[in-house]
């Protein structure tokens, strides 16, 4: 295995999972879902997102019951290429977010945006956007982290601090009308130990040296791409 993917396992999980959110459990949905590229993926946790992006789309259209349809009626979903509207200000991104019954709450929503600058590079700044708990961003306008639950000894935790589901409605305060970018979005569970750390409270065994005996599972959307 290269050295970049041992490094990747060793910080995050061997495994994941993928999902579609299509119009029916049918292989030709799903294909279809596939192409317009309505996917996200996890690393291993059942989380449940949806992003949605669009000049249409207001603070009210999160909390709305039908908030699926008015994703799609005043904007794009995931995976979507969202044009420029003239005389529009910056477009709205809607995020919601549902933890796995059978895993961790979760901590935080971050939207991930991309770019190339003016001189070719490219750049990358992640946007605390949803978090639990009542914490409040300090000086540098960080979220401070959601805590720990986990017991090294028995490899167990509890889900006394994060929520079950988060939301938000989110305007990218930097937005450049005249550069294109895209925005993805991703979902962190609070700490749960890791594979390795359970296996060794089975065994009875100490933890294994070198590695983060927690993880933070998490989800990511499919990018939305902004064209001027």
């Amino acid at each position: 295995m290269p050295a970049g993917q041992i490094q990747q396992v060793h910080e995050f999980s061997s495994g994941g999972l993928a999902g579609v959110w299509a119009e029916a459990n049918t292989r030709e949905a799903i294909y279809d879902a596939m192409l317009r590229r309505e996917t996200f993926a996890t690393s291993g946790t059942m989380i449940r997102v949806r992003f949605f992006g669009g000049f249409g789309l207001t603070q009210a259209d999160l909390a709305a019951t039908d908030f699926v349809k008015r994703g799609y009626r005043g904007g794009v979903p995931m995976g979507g290429d969202l044009r420029a509207v003239p005389g529009r200000a910056a477009p709205t991104f809607l995020v919601r977010a549902l933890k796995d019954p059978k895993s961790g709450n979760l901590d935080r929503i971050q939207i991930v945006k991309g770019w190339v600058d003016a001189n070719g590079q490219r750049r990358e700044k992640i946007f605390d956007i949803a978090w639990s708990d009542g914490r409040k961003p300090g000086s540098d306008g960080k979220v401070p982290a959601v805590g720990n639950t986990v017991d090294l000894k028995t490899a167990q935790y509890t889900n006394a601090i994060g929520t079950p589901e988060l939301a938000a409605a989110w305007t990218d305060p930097e937005f450049d009308p005249g550069l294109p970018a895209v925005y993805y979005a991703r979902v962190l569970e609070i700490p749960t130990p890791r594979w390795s750390t359970i296996d060794a409270a089975k065994l009875g065994q100490p933890v294994l040296a070198g590695i983060s005996p927690m993880i933070q599972e998490r989800a990511w959307t499919s990018p939305i791409w902004y064209t001027p």
